[in-house]
């Protein structure tokens, strides 16, 4: 219990949760950094209420914030008071009982149990950007129990969450130049409009898709050869749209599954065209082509016709197939991309000629 006579106060407004109560109020984000503490790094797990901090992720949250002040969304942060807390009403009843004024203590310890990286990113975006600090923050708060309970909110708030898939964020991020390019692709080339499965990065075995909306955008960064925050033209989309046309025009089985003759889960389940990693493939050697082979880039892909693409083809095993499962990791697709290459007659790089070398070995 405190015996301060001096207190933090914030707009709040009272609430119940698991019969206990709570409070949520909205705190300028410049004191955020004095005023909720975090467990740090060098106390044992078993004594702390949080992971440690992963300060790799913290950069990446701060430039969120830096480069998008007048668009950005935080979600709130959760944390536990471990002082007695005093609430006043703005009236006594109705909604008025629980909406008011939170007075904590200002010796009080606050503790977060959820949103710490949340915390360290916005004291580095505000050192950056000092505007930062006159913005709000939501902040649920809870009456500290002992650390049981604290370690147990922590396993509670995050034994649900989900990260959304890679296809479902490209579908609603209007930011990544790339996805929006994988997006204007699904509508602009014609096979990926009708056989493109938008939200999930999988496709499950009935599905009548055979391409997921984000190894699109993969396989297209790739094909460009763009860094994540490199502008893409006009010209560019123009040639992504013009490429992935081609490679489809060459894939009579694509054509085939996008028309119904063949179901598409029987294409997955037989050859390896119809999987993200030899869509990785094709935009790696896309990239090649259309800076090395600029004027004769569509007759070379002509030569795909001429690929064995069963899963029976003994030559894709520690390619595309490892143990016989089809495999996306970088090796494979590097591997199929090498074969694929020496079979439509375009030379090898220095790099994946030693790839082949160790393969061969």
């Amino acid at each position: 219990m405190s015996n301060s006579q001096f207190f933090h106060s914030f707009p709040a407004v009272r609430g119940v949760q698991a019969g206990k109560p709570c409070y949520i109020a909205m705190c300028p984000m410049r004191i955020i950094p004095t005023l909720f503490k975090f467990d740090e790094e060098e106390v044992p797990p078993e004594l702390r209420a949080q992971r440690s901090l992963n300060k790799s992720r913290i950069p990446e949250i701060a430039a969120y914030l830096t480069d998008n002040p007048n668009d950005y969304t935080l979600s709130s942060l959760t944390a536990s008071v471990n002082a007695l807390v005093t609430f006043n009403p703005i009236g006594d009843t109705g909604s008025g009982q629980n909406m008011g004024t939170l007075l904590i203590p200002m010796d009080a310890q606050i503790l977060i149990n959820d949103g710490q990286h949340r915390r360290a990113a916005i004291e580095q975006a505000i050192k950056d950007n000092p505007e930062l600090g006159f913005d709000n923050i939501s902040v649920l708060f809870f009456i500290d129990e002992g650390l049981q309970r604290s370690q147990q909110m922590f396993a509670d708030l995050n034994k649900h969450a989900v990260r959304p898939s890679d296809s479902i964020s490209t579908l609603y991020d209007y930011r990544d130049t790339f996805s929006e390019l994988a997006r204007n692709l699904v509508k602009d080339v014609d096979i990926f409009s009708r056989m493109t499965e938008m939200e999930k990065s999988s496709i499950s075995n009935r599905s009548s898709k055979l391409f997921t909306l984000s190894s699109i955008k993969y396989a297209s960064k790739s094909l460009l050869n763009k860094g994540n925050k490199d502008s893409i033209s006009e010209d560019d989309k123009y040639l992504a749209i013009a490429f992935w046309t081609e490679v489809s025009l060459n894939m009579p089985d694509w054509i085939n599954a996008k028309n119904k003759i063949i179901l598409t889960h029987e294409l997955r389940e037989q050859y390896i065209h119809s999987h993200g990693v030899m869509l990785q493939a094709m935009g790696n050697i896309g990239a090649d082509l259309l800076i090395n082979h600029h004027s004769n880039w569509k007759d070379k892909l002509k030569n795909l016709n001429n690929i064995d693409w069963s899963r029976q083809n003994k030559d894709w095993e520690g390619r595309a197939l490892t143990h016989g499962r089809v495999s996306k990791a970088r090796t494979n697709v590097l591997l199929t991309g090498n074969y694929i290459k020496q079979k439509i007659g375009i030379p090898l790089n220095n790099i994946e000629k030693q790839i082949e070398k160790e393969f061969k070995k």
